[in-house]
């Protein structure tokens, strides 16, 4: 999945939008679900790709094929329940995106036994299979990488709705050292090497589920 060529990157811009706009309205969607409209007031509850891009997660998605967004803007203080709301909030976003990537595979085997990816031609039909891959494949990516419980990651929050409040105090003084971690994960490779073979297991999970459909 990583590459630079011209294609790729080409191929990913589309799929950048599709991928974080569905990831960041899923977050909103949920909140509100839970009683807090602060991003319904701020115009974020919607699929429009450009409210939702943060300039350096969205190269890394261009670059590596995983990153992240803006996040939304949420006020766990107005969830009906605050510690199911933390939890259902933060995991809608990655949750989305495993959703939207199966459904994607999904697709991609239907038009692929219809014929319709194919019948423009061999160059057509390269591209066709290559955007489904990076759509498919950065969808997993990106619910991986924010489910990792490193603040400010959708994983860290889903860890504190869990937590008692003594462990959550402690883990609240760890936060400041996020940043590093998270940056040093990334610079030596460490982060690909947790995230590309889990990415392939849900994949092998996504393939097992589509045998049990008839005609695909």
């Amino acid at each position: 999945m990583i590459g630079l060529d011209p294609v790729t990157i080409a191929l990913r811009i589309p799929v950048l939008l599709i991928v974080i706009t569905v990831h960041e309205f899923a977050h909103a969607r949920m909140a509100f679900h839970f009683g807090d409209e602060t991003a319904h007031r701020q115009g974020r509850m919607n699929l429009n790709p450009i409210n939702h891009l943060d300039p350096i997660g969205s190269l890394m998605i261009l670059l590596v094929g995983f990153g992240w967004a803006k996040p939304v803007p949420i006020n766990p203080i107005n969830f009906n329940q605050y510690r199911s709301g933390l939890r259902w909030v933060s995991f809608a976003g990655p949750m989305s995106n495993l959703i939207f990537g199966f459904i994607s595979l999904l697709v991609f085997r239907i038009l692929l036994n219809a014929g319709l990816l194919t019948f423009g031609g061999l160059e057509y039909a390269n591209l066709a299979f290559d955007f489904f891959q990076q759509l498919i494949m950065i969808n997993i990516y990106l619910a991986l990488f924010n489910l990792l419980p490193i603040p400010p990651l959708d994983g860290s929050k889903i860890l504190m709705s869990f937590l008692s409040d003594a462990n959550l105090g402690i883990y609240r003084q760890l936060e400041r050292y996020a940043p590093l971690i998270l940056l040093g994960l990334i610079i030596t490779g460490i982060l690909g090497q947790i995230i590309f073979p889990l990415a392939r297991f849900v994949l092998m999970i996504y393939e097992a589920i589509i045998q049990f459909i008839p005609g695909l």
